[in-house]
Parts: C-alpha cells; structure tokens; sequence
C-alpha cells in the first residue's frame, strides 16, 4: 500500500498543473506533504527503536509543538 505522503505529492502535482495560480493551496499542499513525509519517517523510526521514556515522549513532543528542543 503506498504511503500516506504519495497520495500528497499527488495531490501537491494536481494543483501545480491545474490551479498554478492557487498560491495558497499550494502552499498548504506543500506543507501537507512534508507533515506526511515526516510522520511516515517517524513511525519507522520509532518501529526499530526500543520504547521512549516519558521523558524522551514529552521533549520528542515539545519539539513537535515548537516549544524548543527540550522546553517541555
């Protein structure tokens, strides 16, 4: 099955063709590709990593949040 971040890319290019003059959808679906791009990589990452600690989730969290790399 392909990854959730495919199906953005492919809609990122429907707009780039179609509606080239949509700046603002096109930005959000930029911004909508990287989040899936990420969260595709974090969930394969976190596959072949030992369990986090509260501690490592909330600073992982924080960073998520934009509250610094560790302000949590």
């Amino acid at each position: 099955m392909p990854s959730s971040w495919t199906h953005e890319r492919a809609k990122l290019a429907n707009l780039i063709r179609h509606r080239p003059d949509d700046a603002e959808a096109i930005a959000t679906a930029r911004r909508d590709l990287r989040a899936a791009r990420l969260e595709d990589h974090v969930t394969k990452v976190l596959a072949d990593a030992p369990p986090l600690t509260d501690e490592q989730r909330s600073r992982l969290s924080a960073i998520l949040r934009g509250n610094g790399a560790g302000d949590a």
